[in-house]
């Protein structure tokens, strides 16, 4: 399968059991709202996934079962970060033969490679497979920028097609287009953003709080896209209160608690995290919990 590259990449969450195994009943529950509400591809494993706690076999299992779910309706991507190149190609490898249509590139874990490192990460594991790639620009986070003049030189290779740009810079889009045209899809990997990045000319959005309110992301992405950016911007100002549980280290845990609350998850998480309790459990629900109270009537978005 090709991937656009467009529209609401949900980044869902790894549902766990009381006794920490694989939840797939409840994964798949969570699926297929996503799957009703229209997003248009699934990202597994990612940083929102606790990719850092899952043995390959989970991953797997994970990438298996959700390739047989979707059954073809949209691209499954799953997310590598390896510390070494020689095992992130492999995971590249595997992934592949997992089923999954493509691939989420993070730079280097546990090391702050240079610019040239940096490039010549991305172009030997992406140089290693012809799946899809998308690039994970967050500097932030992962302390390595993806710099113009990085991509530049990842521009000769066909399947690196897309960024998840998460710099926190909303002109870091218009620089892309700027310097890149469309060569580099571009896709929001900070649900406060999203809405101003895809004004600018951003083709999508890599979401977290998709995972508790999808129909809410998809409707606020394809009104933008229809060019109806006041229906869009007045459910953006009700989700941005929720949609800011996405800039926490806990953002695992606040998210997993939002889904816990609208039915579509629990709060179970893997050690070393711990599920959220007293006042600050209590802050994040009334957060929640508002926002649920109030939640918007839709226009029909899905006809869009």
């Amino acid at each position: 399968m090709s991937i656009e590259w467009k529209g609401v990449f949900p980044a869902i969450t790894t549902k766990f059991t009381a006794a920490d195994e694989l939840d797939l009943p409840l994964f798949e529950k969570n699926l297929q709202a996503q799957l009703a509400a229209g997003i248009d591809g699934i990202i597994l494993g990612g940083s929102l996934g606790e990719a850092s706690t899952l043995t390959t076999a989970e991953k797997e299992t994970l990438t298996k079962f959700t390739v047989e779910k979707v059954a073809g309706k949209i691209p499954v991507v799953v997310n590598i970060a390896e510390g070494a190149t020689r095992d992130a190609i492999q995971q590249a490898a595997l992934v592949k033969k997992w089923g999954a249509a493509g691939i989420m590139l993070l730079p280097p874990m546990r090391y702050k490679s240079d610019e040239r490192e940096t490039a010549t990460w991305f172009k030997t594991v992406a140089g290693s497979t012809d799946l899809p790639v998308m690039v994970y620009n967050n500097p932030v986070d992962y302390k390595i920028e993806v710099t113009l003049n990085i991509f530049d030189q990842l521009q000769e290779l066909p399947n690196i097609q897309a960024v998840k740009e998460s710099t926190r810079d909303v002109s870091n889009v218009t620089r892309m287009i700027n310097r890149f045209g469309d060569r580099f899809k571009i896709l929001c990997g900070l649900d406060t953003l999203a809405l101003e990045e895809m004004v600018l000319g951003a083709h999508g959005w890599v979401g977290g709080l998709v995972d508790a309110f999808p129909a809410e992301t998809v409707a606020v992405y394809r009104l933008i896209k229809a060019g109806r950016i006041k229906e869009a911007v007045e459910i953006y100002r009700w989700f941005l209160p929720l949609l800011e549980l996405d800039l926490y280290p806990k953002l695992v845990q606040f998210i997993k608690l939002a889904e816990a609350e609208v039915g579509l998850g629990s709060e179970y998480v893997r050690a070393p995290r711990l599920t959220l309790e007293g006042a600050e459990r209590e802050s994040v629900l009334q957060v929640i919990r508002t926002a649920v109270a109030n939640r918007p009537v839709l226009p029909d978005y899905l006809s869009l």
